[in-house]
């Protein structure tokens, strides 16, 4: 075991988080305190002997702060390699004292970004002595200890309590957490520098991301994975409250997100089952217990073991109703005690409060891996062109177009080649990622019976719905399927070399049909 040991610390944070407690812990262990600014004051304050930097280097603090710590006195006391005769001799000439633990948390850029500073301000919260010092310490990791996180005090006091010093497996890790935090810093320095100029994909692209849950297995159970956030504040299952039950696993997280992005769509009150990604029940309703109801009656199968979204504060009579049947998850804005208090007797269900809706429309970013690649795309956060048009002979009623709406808005959040019936401001049937869309007007029309039979009804709940294709339909075939199943009105985007022939059929068929001008493949 490699210990280095610690005779001389320098300071310098913005998060006082657990600071007084660690000087304090230096001081008693013999070990010198050099220190900035704030942290300096915070320290003395509490009575412990600290030297400010400036007196250390013999040269002040300047230009608002902005050079205080960038000084060979500094650097050198972190960069000299012990044991080198060469690197000793210079440090004893020009009076370097070294620097053994360097504990140093950046300016919150991105905080103030978060925060909506202006530019001045955002451009002052860049921190500069700072990394340069992060990175000359885990360069010199073999000698000096540098703690990036004060959740990383405890470890430090431990092994100084113990050994007088740090174990080099323990500086090893703590200079990868500090390599890892100014990459992921400068990371976001970028992408908001690169915004400002209005450059939605430069030549290079930085990701920025912290560790927020490893879990016990990724989508099956012989795969590892972890969850973790960037710095967006996007409201949604990275920024949730878990209020209650197990620890949420790969699939949740991602079917949870999925429901609640969906879920953010609608002004009305609304409800979203989500399964495997996809919806199985969507209802607007005059409260949330009937839009529940009403998303669950639309696959009283599928929703078992599902995910419900809603965008109102959830309430007891809502909540009593959905601890009838086996959930996953719950996630909602906020969450009254008095469905919490439904909830306590479900131990196992995890009950997320966000806090607030995310905004569909705002704009952002998405990636998805390849191997040895990532796609990055905006955000889909739009659902019809400015304009609609009607093709067919025969306008959609008031009704229809309100019920079509709904449906477009669905099967934008329905994975490819999505099939959505809606009817009276909920889904009927849905029929998603099938390789053919003729198939999934089959299988959303299958579901809008099987729906109608669980419900004691005596048609199908497709007749008299309305229709959605996140696509056009490149033959008039999956049309005719919808008009078979009793649909009386289509929404789609349009655009198919066919477009003509499925007018047509949608014409001889009665129907009404908008074309919206925007597609919305979801893979």
């Amino acid at each position: 075991m490699t210990v280095a040991p610690i005779r001389r610390a320098l300071i310098s944070v913005s998060d006082k988080t657990g600071l007084v407690e660690l000087a304090r812990f230096l001081h008693v262990k013999g070990i010198v305190i050099l220190s900035t600014g704030g942290s300096a004051k915070a320290i003395a304050t509490a009575g412990i002997p600290v030297t400010e930097v400036a007196e250390h280097t013999g040269f002040p603090e300047m230009l608002d702060g902005r050079v205080k710590t960038l000084h060979p006195k500094v650097h050198g006391g972190l960069l000299g390699i012990r044991g080198n005769l060469e690197h000793e001799a210079a440090m004893a000439e020009h009076g370097i004292a070294p620097i053994d633990l360097l504990v140093v948390n950046l300016y919150p850029f991105e905080a103030t970004v978060a925060a909506g500073g202006d530019y001045d301000a955002c451009v002052e919260n860049i921190d500069i002595g700072g990394p340069a010092m992060i990175r000359a310490a885990s360069k010199n990791h073999a000698a000096v200890t540098v703690v990036v996180e004060a959740e990383d005090y405890a470890r430090v006091k431990e092994e100084i309590e113990a050994h007088g010093g740090t174990t080099l497996e323990t500086r090893k890790h703590l200079a990868a957490k500090a390599y890892a935090r100014t990459g992921a810093y400068d990371a976001a320095i970028s992408n908001w520098f690169f915004e400002q100029l209005g450059e939605a994909y430069p030549q290079r692209v930085a990701l920025g991301a912290e560790l927020s849950q490893v879990m016990r297995y990724g989508e099956n159970p012989h795969q590892s994975a972890a969850f973790y956030t960037t710095s967006e504040s996007r409201p949604g299952v990275a920024t949730a409250e878990q209020l209650q039950g197990k620890e949420l696993s790969y699939n949740n997280l991602n079917d949870t997100d999925a429901a609640f992005e969906l879920c953010a769509e609608f002004t009305e009150t609304a409800c979203i089952i989500v399964k495997h990604a996809n919806p199985c029940g969507v209802a607007v309703g005059g409260s949330l217990k009937e839009a529940y109801l009403r998303a669950y009656s639309c696959d009283t199968e599928s929703a078992f073991g599902g995910i419900v979204a809603v965008n109102r504060p959830l309430d007891g009579d809502a909540a009593e109703e959905m601890a009838k049947i086996f959930l996953e998850v719950v996630i909602a804005p906020e969450i009254t005690d008095d469905a919490r208090k439904v909830f306590a007797a479900k131990k196992n269900l995890r009950l997320l409060r966000t806090g607030s809706m995310p905004d569909p429309f705002a704009p952002g970013y998405t990636y998805k891996s390849l191997s040895g690649g990532l796609l990055l795309q905006s955000r889909d956060n739009r659902v019809v062109s400015e304009e609609l048009k009607v093709v067919t002979k025969r306008q959609p009623t008031a009704k229809e177009r309100a019920d079509l709406m709904f449906a477009f808005t669905v099967a934008k959040h329905v994975k490819s080649n999505a099939i959505v019936y809606a009817k009276d401001g909920m889904t009927v049937g849905v029929g998603a990622g099938q390789m053919s869309r003729v198939n999934s007007c089959r299988i959303a029309a299958f579901r809008a019976e099987q729906a109608a039979q669980a419900a004691g009804a005596k048609e199908s709940w497709a007749k008299g719905a309305v229709v959605a294709s996140d696509a056009f339909f490149p033959f008039a075939d999956g049309l005719l399927e919808a008009a078979g199943a009793g649909a009386t009105a289509v929404i789609q985007p349009g655009g198919s070399v066919r477009d003509e022939e499925v007018i047509v059929a949608a014409d001889e068929k009665g129907l009404a049909m908008i074309f919206t001008g925007m597609r919305h493949f979801r893979h």
